[in-house]
């Protein structure tokens, strides 16, 4: 048994299939200098009981990324490190009972196609060739998979330790940490064995995280699920038909039903996602033990006939065999069943690689994000997906409970644009949240603030049901269009709790900046778009700067970017800085009012000088209470940003509103916005906006100053400048049929994919399907033909001048 060094360079706390591959990760960096502590021997926490699957199928860009990554690397495993490996490719069916399952198939086939993956689309006279014992007469389709299979997750584990011991890095086994404390900028690691030192440290605690994560103060927002299958004996029939073809039959997963059923051997596992699930571990009855290594909870068959008796009318060979064993294991998750990779927010040096659903399948992608998050500090993909920095201060147990267990009793659901999860809600109101929802506004969360999405008319389906589709059209679609276009003709008024915002205030604050940004920083009074590179010319964040003196500035930004973009900042302050740097939140909210009639409305009600330009800001007074008027419009009309305190934000609306009425204003919600923006080309983060563009790439060179001596980012983006971007930023009009271009549908020329969409929508001031994208350089040139791929179906697309379809030279902006 090794004995604990006094000093790591990484010290990793877990040893399952993640803590493993981001040991072997790290090795293979050339971090050898790390070191893996268990509490007890590898796998005992979800590894050992995991059942083994590994899909690469996602509707998520970089999951399926991490996804097509592990699976490759476990082909070849083996060999590389010399560890036996059962690793079965055997393929999957993915069972379609409907129009909507099939367009989501035919989605994935694309999104996979873009990245090299054969995936196809079966009829259901097709999939009895792949699965002759399937009963198919409901069916709409299916999905195959032929990169599919299963591994055995001990194996896997142990081989990715061996490979990072042969590297030279150190397994610790039955060394608990008990402690974590924070002394001369390193980490100290208190175990049983002693203490260890180190530069990094990594959660890679599994279920286990939340209680790590105390350690270091930080409350990890996750919860754990019991997860139960079923093994069932020999079934000769299936045995004699494996025989004859010579390989197992591919794993099947009833997505519509929510179970997989694999064949083990010649028998098989059942594995159901119930409805009627169980979150273990959350009740004063029901304490989290100090260890539950290689331990499972009781059997609980009940909760499963349901599942049971549907699989073996869709397999009835099924029905012949005895079960064999049931498994009942701990499975962690967090709000939105997505894992967490990346910086622990708040906390220096430390790193979130834990809260893995689906930890075997994602195992080997994960060991390679987290390796280049500590020795890069960047991520070849964007992980915005698994950012443990997506969520915030609003995630208490209770949240995580509800999310976890809505999660899991629909893990396999389709994510229709206009749903929005009913679990957990209303966490962070806006001030005129009671107002709004009078008005009829159907809300989402972002960051937790609740937003108007659209606004509902008496006798308007505003059923969860009337959401599940991925057409355009609905009974939000006629409202949507009444908003925007209240915005074009008169005025509308948008509640927009929750922007982030910091204050920036002190000596060098400017210079600081300056160097931090790819332009200028704006004079005090004026507002600019600031644009963040990585120093790989990656763009990182975008934000309002908001001069207000010299020296002094608020930096606004997107809800959901609140903890991510602080600690970017934070990151980058020198440690002798005079200035200051504060998130301030949560005193302010917002309400954007746009629209020709909006300058008339605000000189009824406000003392604001209103003949001040585009990008200007000014304090004001409304309804004798304070506000920020800015002078800027997302929605690509004339319009101003009223920023208010928060307890002074009710009074201000109230004032607006009514002085709008003979005016014709009206409320307008996120997805009208979203429509505005689209028609002005306006990014929008973590879709057009990641790191997975550079800023040139991102069509955003004219927000980049190359006079400047330097900023973060100048050199790789001077470099690519100079070879030529591979591919542009570019606007496209599309003739779509029933649904507009969603997020990653893959662009074609001449039968060969050219690029990705970004995001897409209904343009209701031109009348036409708009989709934003990145193309192929030689092809991003006005007036050239392509094809946007939507659901499985082409349809032609233009490709637009660089400027806005909606009032290209910004005249009703500026007027």
């Amino acid at each position: 048994m090794s004995e604990l060094p006094s000093t790591a360079r990484v010290v990793i706390i877990g040893g399952g299939a993640i803590g493993a591959s981001s040991l072997y990760h790290l090795a293979k960096a050339g971090w050898t200098d790390c070191v893996l502590l268990e509490k007890n021997e590898l796998t005992a926490g979800s590894t050992w009981h995991a059942a083994g699957n590994v899909p690469t199928f996602s509707s998520s860009w970089s999951i399926m990324n991490m996804q097509r990554y592990s699976a490759s690397l476990y082909r070849d495993l083996g060999a590389l490190v010399d560890y036996p490996m059962n690793y079965h490719v055997t393929g999957s069916v993915r069972l379609g009972h409907s129009k909507q399952r099939l367009q989501e198939f035919k989605r994935v086939v694309g999104m996979g196609r873009y990245q090299g993956m054969d995936l196809d689309i079966l009829t259901p006279d097709e999939i009895r060739g792949r699965y002759p014992f399937l009963e198919t007469h409901d069916l709409t389709g299916a999905l195959y998979d032929p990169y599919d299979g299963d591994i055995d997750p001990a194996q896997l584990t142990q081989a990715l330790a061996k490979g990072a011991r042969d590297m030279g890095a150190k397994v610790i086994r039955f060394c608990p940490v008990t402690g974590v404390r924070r002394e001369n900028e390193e980490w100290v690691i208190t175990t049983p064995k002693g203490e260890i030192r180190c530069e990094y440290v990594v959660n890679a605690a599994g279920y286990y995280a939340r209680e790590v994560g105390k350690m270091f103060g930080r409350d990890v927002p996750m919860m754990v699920m019991s997860h139960q299958y079923i093994l069932f004996e020999e079934i000769p029939e299936l045995a004699a038909w494996s025989k004859e073809v010579g390989h197992k039959l591919p794993l099947l997963r009833d997505v519509d039903s929510s179970y997989y059923l694999r064949q083990e051997k010649n028998g098989m596992n059942l594995g159901p996602y119930e409805k009627n699930c169980k979150a273990h571990w959350v009740t004063p009855d029901d304490p989290m033990p100090e260890d539950f290594s290689f331990q499972l909870f009781p059997d609980d068959l009940e909760r499963l006939e349901w599942y049971l008796n549907d699989a073996v009318e869709r397999v009835p060979i099924l029905g012949t065999a005895g079960l064999s064993r049931m498994i009942n294991g701990p499975i962690p998750y967090a709000p939105d069943g997505n894992p967490l990779i990346g910086p622990m927010p708040g906390v220096p040096n430390a790193f979130e690689a834990c809260v893995f659903t689906f930890g075997i399948c994602q195992a080997g992608g994960a060991g390679k994000v987290l390796a280049e998050w500590i020795t890069e500090g960047q991520t070849e993909w964007d992980m915005w997906s698994c950012d443990p920095r997506r969520y915030t201060d609003y995630t208490d147990q209770d949240y995580c409970i509800a999310k976890g267990k809505e999660i899991y009793g629909h893990e396999y659901a389709m994510h229709f644009p206009k749903h929005y999860w009913p679990a957990g809600r209303d966490r962070k109101l806006s001030p005129i949240h009671d107002r709004i929802a009078a008005l009829g506004a159907q809300f989402k969360p972002y960051n937790g603030w609740e937003r108007a999405m659209w606004y509902a008319r008496p006798g308007d389906d505003t059923s969860e049901e009337a959401t599940q589709t991925w057409d355009r059209e609905g009974p939000w679609a006629r409202r949507i269009e009444e908003e925007c276009l209240a915005v074009r003709d008169a005025a509308a008024i948008l509640d927009l709790p929750g922007f982030s915002r910091y204050r920036l205030k002190g000596e060098g604050a400017r210079e600081w900046l300056l160097g931090l940004i790819t332009g200028k920083v704006p004079k005090p009074g004026r507002i600019g778009l600031a644009y963040f590179s990585d120093d790989k010319g990656r763009i990182v964040t975008e934000m309002s700067v908001m001069a207000l003196e010299e020296d002094f500035f608020f930096l606004i930004t997107a809800a959901t970017a609140q903890w991510h973009d602080f600690e970017w900042l934070q990151t980058h302050m020198p440690k002798d800085a005079a200035f200051t740097l504060e998130d301030v939140t949560t005193n302010f909210s917002c309400q954007i009012l746009s629209g020709p009639k909006s300058r008339d409305i605000l000189a009824e009600v406000s003392d604001a000088d209103l003949a001040k330009g585009w990008l200007t800001h000014q304090s004001a007074q409304i309804a004798d209470r304070w506000c920020q008027l800015v002078r800027v419009s997302f929605a690509g009309e004339l319009g101003w940003e009223i920023h208010t305190k928060v307890d002074d934000t009710a009074a201000i609306f109230d004032a607006v509103w009514a002085a709008g009425q003979k005016h014709g204003l009206k409320p307008f919600g996120m997805e009208a916005l979203d429509s505005l923006r689209i028609e002005k080309g306006y990014r929008a983060w973590k879709g057009d906006l990641s790191t997975d563009y550079s800023i040139l790439q991102g069509g955003l060179e004219r927000f980049v100053d190359w006079s400047k001596p330097a900023f973060k980012g100048k050199a790789a983006l001077e470099k690519e400048k100079q070879v030529g971007v591979s591919k542009r930023f570019v606007t496209l009009t599309v003739e779509a049929g029933d649904c507009d271009a969603p997020y990653m549908s893959t662009l074609w020329h001449d039968g060969a994919v050219v690029g990705e969409t970004t995001s897409g929508n209904w343009g209701h001031r031109v009348g036409k399907s708009i989709a934003l994208g990145m193309l192929r350089s030689d092809l991003a040139v006005p007036g050239t033909e392509i094809e946007v791929e939507i659901y499985g179906d082409r349809f032609k697309a233009v490709v637009q001048p660089d400027q806005p379809l909606w009032d290209p030279s910004n005249e009703r902006l500026k007027a």
